[in-house]
């Protein structure tokens, strides 16, 4: 048992590492051209994040969800690497897993995001002002889309 966790342990170690050094698509993230308007090694922890922008349809900008890709690579992939979870198996972002646990919209994501649930720690205030929802709507994108992968 505890050569697993050693494994698992150095696995996610060496992945992090990638992960500072390979760009996003060769890691398998949709979408890898993730632009991003300050570098992470500048941005504030204090300045706001993105502003949630919904055009005429009700669809949301892609400016809102390349942000939102930005923040989850950021604050999120390294535990929900493409939806999964090196935590908890039950607790994935995948479709099935967020209707069997009653997380099946993008609010509830975006409430989860900020607020934190069980084991996982709120983000409210490492996303700034916008970006749970932001997350949110991305999760849920990639969620419908079935986590594709680059």
């Amino acid at each position: 048992m505890i050569i697993w966790r050693r494994l698992v342990s150095f696995l996610v170690a060496l992945w992090l590492l990638l992960a500072l050094v390979l760009p996003p698509a060769a890691l398998g993230f949709p979408g890898a051209a993730f632009a991003l308007s300050t570098p992470l090694s500048t941005a504030s922890s204090s300045s706001p994040g993105p502003e949630a922008e919904v055009s005429e349809g009700g669809v949301l900008q892609v400016s809102v969800l390349e942000a939102g890709g930005s923040l989850f690579l950021a604050h999120c992939a390294g535990c929900h690497f493409q939806g999964g979870n090196i935590i908890r198996r039950g607790k994935t972002l995948k479709m099935a897993a967020l209707e069997r646990n009653g997380v099946a919209s993008p609010d509830a994501i975006a409430a989860i995001a900020a607020g934190g649930i069980g084991q996982m720690g709120g983000y409210a205030q490492s996303l700034g002002e916008g970006g749970p929802e932001a997350v949110a709507a991305w999760v849920w994108q990639q969620a419908l889309d079935g986590w594709p992968r680059a």
